[in-house]
């Protein structure tokens, strides 16, 4: 059974992992001002697991902002030079870490809560053997029609269906390789002993393949979030890894009328039902892979749930716990 008791009685080092469309929703225009809301939105509920005292890391998605900053690239005329994925990637990194750690400063000192809030721009090792630059099987950007998915297919992009049977079933994917390792994981560490919250890992992170010499090199592809903020999660010895979804617990059989929540469940369950294909490639299967690599790695519980049930799940009321075992 889930405990009832609070699991933040004892301090705590907990990563969270924040999806993109916490920030910018399908069906939103984008401007600052309304990713700046529902950052607001977004960082009060975290307020409590801050007051406690734990010791806190943030990731977040990016794929809302880079899609659309690739769609700028394009559409920006020849006269301006296009960037390449990974450096949007860190070009999204830097605004919505910067947004995020005014937005939950601002919070936090309305509070009378006395904490440093850092944005650590971040990078991640890659295998450059890795199959996914093969597959392409992350999805970014804004959904797509049948039109504009041929549009996107006749300039070079790989396409794949994401929500069947919709109107707007189809989203521009893109390489994820696996992380393997944070690059700044000592100054991670270091931020996190000395009662910062960091925001790091944004958008998965920038991904780099470790040259002969030592020395790294830039890659285009676009990390995971989920997998990114396991790593972080490791770098920095943590208790819990929790992960803030549109959902308050995973199910399975999603989508039928079999469905059902799953409240606590073993890393080893987990996997199997992974390797049953129970969790949506793209959507959930990250998710719980990088909460099963996470226990697996050593880490006291990982915890998938919504934003709005955050404080509840951390409590034992509310989420999919998934645990050692």
């Amino acid at each position: 059974m889930i405990p009832t008791r609070t699991m933040l009685e004892t301090t705590k080092t907990i990563v969270i992992a924040l999806g993109g469309n916490a920030i910018l929703s399908e069906g939103d225009t984008g401007e600052v001002e309304q990713q700046t809301l529902s950052m607001e939105l977004a960082c009060r509920q975290l307020v409590p697991l801050i007051r406690s005292g734990s010791r806190v890391v943030i990731t977040h998605g990016n794929g809302p902002q880079v899609g659309n900053l690739l769609i700028q690239q394009e559409e920006s005329g020849p006269d301006i030079p296009q960037q390449p994925l990974d450096i949007c990637v860190g070009m999204t990194q830097g605004q919505i870490g910067a947004m995020l750690q005014q937005v939950l400063d601002k919070i936090l000192r309305n509070q009378g809560i006395q904490r440093d809030v850092v944005t650590l721009v971040s990078h991640f090792i890659v295998g450059e053997d890795d199959p996914d630059f093969g597959l392409s099987s992350k999805p970014i950007g804004p959904f797509l029609d049948a039109g504009s998915k041929k549009s996107y297919e006749e300039r070079g992009h790989t396409v794949m269906e994401v929500h069947p049977g919709s109107d707007r079933p189809y989203r521009r994917s893109v390489p994820s390789p696996a992380p393997l390792r944070l690059l700044e994981r000592r100054s991670l560490r270091a931020l996190v002993d000395q009662g910062a919250i960091v925001i790091a890992g944004g958008g998965g992170g920038i991904p780099v393949v470790l040259e002969p010499d030592g020395s790294y090199r830039r890659v285009e592809a676009v990390i995971d979030k989920d997998l990114a903020g396991e790593k972080l999660a490791e770098s920095v010895g943590a208790d819990i890894y929790l992960i803030l979804t549109d959902v308050e617990s995973v199910s399975l059989d999603f989508g039928t009328e079999l469905q059902r929540p799953i409240r606590e469940i073993t890393a080893s369950q987990a996997r199997k039902y992974f390797e049953e294909g129970q969790f949506a490639r793209g959507s959930m299967a990250p998710k719980v892979i990088g909460c099963i690599q996470f226990v697996e790695f050593g880490g006291e519980r990982a915890v998938i749930t919504g934003l709005e049930w955050a404080e509840e799940a951390l409590a034992g009321r509310a989420g999919t716990h998934i645990l050692p075992g």
